[in-house]
């Protein structure tokens, strides 16, 4: 498992995680796509910000190795935001390469561009 050194380990002040330590021995949580309503919780919206922020500043438009980034935290933005970047795509694999959809992030997380975490 590739660890993506100078990423964020968590959203700062919280304890909303953006990384794992280790692999799971089981093998990786596979990645599927969540639904995020309306009604999300005001800090749960700003952990997707703060990761959406994070995933952009270090990847940018790149494609990019899951390695590893949270699974929980990815299905949040997966299949809008960050998009497979290869085919077939291996959802439950470390390996698998993920890029970002910054024309979405752009009207989703406009401040993902900013230079600092703006919420």
């Amino acid at each position: 498992m590739l660890k993506h050194k100078g990423f964020p380990s968590r959203l700062p002040g919280t304890d909303y995680q953006f990384t794992i330590r280790r692999d799971n021995k089981d093998g990786a949580t596979p990645l599927t796509k969540r639904e995020r309503y309306a009604d999300r919780r005001p800090m749960d919206r700003r952990a997707d910000a703060g990761f959406m922020w994070a995933l952009v500043q270090h990847f940018g438009e790149e494609p990019f190795e899951r390695g590893n980034l949270d699974a929980g935290r990815l299905n949040w933005l997966f299949g809008r935001e960050v998009v497979p970047a290869e085919d077939p795509f291996d959802p439950a694999s470390y390996e698998a390469l993920l890029r970002i959809d910054i024309r979405r992030v752009q009207g989703t997380f406009p401040n993902a561009f900013a230079e600092e975490f703006i919420e």
